[in-house]
């Protein structure tokens, strides 16, 4: 299929989050501690996502943690250090092994049949990822070596990354393998993961473990169209298999039959299109779909609905099969989701979906559609992005990990998002921006859900009026009542390394237009907070209730506010916040508080606003524990597990990327903000035959930059250009003083189409580029700006 003419996903505008070392969390009323049995690896006692009684997913399986586990390796963490191994970890705990005969062993607390484990492998050089295999024993029976690889894993460099080891931010380290024992398991077998030889990778670290107990194999329906006996599609995944299954699908919606995928891993190279038919397998654990085109990568495997402007799809069910991918790398133009299209009327029901770039990104108008009692792992995107007018549409009791972005999001790009509901999920360490997020909406329903581990660049539930296309003119702001009830939210949130300042674990933007809009926030807890709780940044945002909270556990403050609005609070109670403040509010009577009753611990007047943000500390009971203030991430990566850094590294990364712009003016739709994307693709374009022009970018505090690196589109349908423009500084955007004088920058095509201007270093907070010509068009004209302080 081809797909329809859309914009990309965006990068994420909040820089890369930064958190350094964690204590443990007090026991919460409501969340159960995991627990650690006599003799392990001692791991720090910490929350659990899945011990959360009546919210989250209902999962089917039991989970152990390595650092409870029985153990001769290393544990590693807590730490929440941005691009080290513990702080994409369950828990931010893990434990490595890196010689022969080290192991970590489970002992099963229920009969099981099957186990999945998450996993990390060094890279190798080339970035291309290193293959192995680990032992598993039971009760030290023979072992079976399993597949283990770092492929899928091990990103670099800014939004929207690559495979480059020798580029800064690595990220995205863990995956998951799985396998079945061939036979039930008792209750008390001890099952062991070891390393038999360190020849293919040197270490291997071990987060955790899944025990499952697979029902057998559903069989094939009666009447149903088999793939295989029908069609002559492969099980055994040799030959490619798309043309038989979509014939077998094409038949099953001409006949109104069922369409059954039985055991067996079956190749497919594109998109199966599918349309008022039924397509179930034997169950995610027999029935998989696995594949990749050969020459053309923009092709993979995926099961769509026809494109809205084909007419969509509808009465679709998809049942009881995974999709497993081979996507390696995140390109956003590329359809190579596990699910996509536009389902209306449709479910998608215990369907297994890994290593795709999105599990399912569902482009509208479309309706009425759901997904349950689903997995949804190792993504290098979304995990699920309800996105173009998608309405009255729900997922529920899904279990979702390691996506490479938001784990749940909708957005509301210039189409209504309407009465979408994400209830009772789980939603764990999205290695890029939210747990769950809105992007606009109206009458949205996020509730019952588990929201764990924010790493970087988002916190743990975003209400927002963000991203291209949200905005009331097109009715696709947040409007009507959203509803966020009966949410846990354990160590979400994280610092913004360029912002120099924690995103809140709740948190809440207008930078498209102020929220006016009724936000109802009420029976949920709010634990371990990397640093506030509550947060309010870039405009207005109104008609806010916070009723029945509980946080227990601040990195800094209980309520950041650094944009105006209105909140009233009822029955909000904080305990263990680390400032003794614990609110920070420099908007002053901006920001509207009504009180009712039964609030304690996160009010005071008046607040702080001290121009400095503080040390995040951690909390074990109320003990204070570690923390150490914003830094970079680090610029190597961690190819083996070494302790955490005691020293912040320096700061090298592009220092304007994401951060806030404004112009002189611009043409059409090339707006200032598409020159600090990090796409450079996309480009500002000023006001034409009107010099001069100007740019201003603010970095967000006061910085030493040395370099500027200017950009236009790659493309050769850019012809080579000279653009007059010089640069000036300011602390306070008011007074600019002269960095660079007026001179002209060449842009060739043939050597990148950029040029870099350097700078004395002068401490500037505002940096102004002021143009006075361009040979190649009346207009001034980035891609990206770039700032860097070496």
């Amino acid at each position: 299929m081809t797909p329809p003419s859309r914009r990309p996903l965006l990068r994420r505008s909040l820089s890369a989050s930064l958190s350094l070392a964690l204590a443990a969390f007090g026991v919460s009323a409501a969340v159960v501690l995991s627990s650690a049995p006599p003799a392990r690896a001692a791991g720090v006692p910490a929350p659990s996502p899945l011990a959360v009684p009546g919210r989250g997913a209902t999962v089917p399986f039991k989970e152990q943690e390595a650092e409870y586990a029985a153990t001769n390796g290393t544990l590693i963490g807590p730490n929440r250090l941005y691009g080290t191994l513990p702080s994409e970890a369950s828990g931010r705990q893990a434990v490595t092994l890196d010689a022969v005969g080290e192991y970590v062993e489970f002992t099963l607390t229920a009969p099981a049949n099957a186990m999945s484990f998450r996993y990390s492998l060094p890279d190798n050089a080339a970035g291309s990822g290193r293959d192995a295999s680990i032992d598993v024993t039971v009760n030290g029976a023979s072992p079976k070596a399993v597949p283990v690889t770092s492929k899928y894993g091990w990103y670099y460099g800014g939004y929207p990354f690559n495979n480059n080891p020798g580029d800064t931010n690595p990220h995205h380290f863990y995956d998951e393998a799985r396998t079945m024992f061939g036979s039930t398991l008792a209750a008390g077998t001890k099952v062991r993961l070891q390393v038999s030889s360190t020849a293919a990778s040197p270490s291997f670290t071990i987060d955790l473990a899944d025990f499952e107990q697979v029902a057998a194999p559903t069989a094939k329906p009666s009447g149903a169209l088999d793939v295989v006996t029908d069609f002559g599609a492969d099980p055994t995944g040799a030959a490619d298999s798309t043309a038989k299954i979509q014939a077998a699908v094409d038949a099953g919606k001409a006949q109104g039959k069922q369409v059954y995928v039985p055991q067996g891993t079956f190749q497919v190279r594109d998109h199966i299109v599918v349309d008022q038919v039924t397509l179930r397998g034997a169950g995610p654990w027999y029935s998989v779909l696995t594949g990749r085109d050969p020459s053309n990568r923009s092709k993979a495997v995926g099961v769509y609905g026809k494109y809205a402007a084909q007419g969509g799809s509808s009465n679709v069910t998809l049942k009881d099969f995974a999709i497993i991918g081979d996507i390696r790398e995140r390109e956003d133009n590329d359809q190579v989701n596990a699910i996509g299209g536009a389902l209306s009327n449709s479910t998608v029901d215990n369907v297994w979906m890994q290593h795709t770039k999105c599990g399912a990104w569902m482009d509208g108008p479309m309706d009425n559609f759901t997904i349950k009692n689903s997995r949804i792992l190792d993504q290098t995107a979304d995990g699920v992005n309800f996105h173009y007018g998608v309405t009255n549409s729900t997922v529920t009791n899904t279990f979702v990990r390691n996506t490479g972005d938001d784990g749940l999001a909708m957005w509301a790009e210039n189409i209504p998002n309407v009465k979408n509901k994400f209830t009772f999920n789980t939603v764990i360490l999205p290695i890029l921006a939210n747990n769950i997020v809105t992007y606009g909406g109206k009458d949205i329903t996020i509730s019952d859900n588990v929201m764990s581990d924010t790493i970087t660049n988002g916190g743990g539930l975003h209400i927002a009026n963000r991203y291209p296309g949200v905005n009331s003119g097109q009715g696709t702001a947040v409007s009507g009542t959203t509803t966020a009830a009966r949410n846990t939210l354990i160590r979400t949130g994280n610092n913004d390394y360029n912002w120099q300042f924690g995103v809140g674990a709740v948190w809440f933007s207008g930078l498209n237009e102020p929220i006016n809009a009724t936000i109802n926030i009420s029976d949920t807890e709010i634990l371990d907070s990397s640093y506030a709780a509550i947060h309010l940044i870039e405009g207005a945002t109104n008609g806010l209730h916070f009723d029945n909270i509980r946080i227990d556990g601040a990195g800094t403050y209980a309520l950041q506010v650094q944009s105006p609005g209105k909140a009233t609070f009822n029955n909000v109670v904080a305990t263990h916040i680390a400032q003794s403040n614990p609110i920070h509010n420099c908007v002053g009577s901006g920001f509207e508080i009504t009180r009712g009753t039964g609030n304690s611990g996160w009010y005071a007047d008046p607040p702080a606003c001290t121009g400095n943000w503080p040390a995040p500390v951690w909390t074990n009971g109320g003990v204070p524990g570690g923390g150490s203030g914003p830094t970079d991430p680090p610029t190597d990566p961690p190819t083996d597990p070494t302790d955490p850094p005691t020293d912040p590294p320096a700061e090298t990364g592009n220092l304007a990327q994401g951060r806030n712009v404004t112009e002189s003016g611009h043409a059409d739709v090339y707006s200032a903000s598409r020159a600090v994307d990090g796409d450079a693709n996309s480009y500002w374009e000023s006001a034409n035959h009107a010099f001069p022009q100007t740019i201003t970018v603010d970095l967000g505090a006061a910085k030493a930059v040395k370099r500027l690196v200017l950009k236009l589109p790659p493309a050769a349908a850019w012809s080579t250009r000279t653009q007059t423009l010089s640069v000036s500084g300011s602390t306070d955007n008011n007074t600019f003083n002269s960095l660079k004088a007026s001179a002209g920058y060449t842009f060739d095509p043939s050597s990148g189409n950029k040029a870099t201007v350097t700078l004395p270093g002068t401490s500037s907070r505002y940096l102004r580029l002021t143009f006075t010509g361009n040979t190649g068009w009346p207009a001034a004209q980035l891609s990206e700006l770039e700032a860097y302080t070496s």
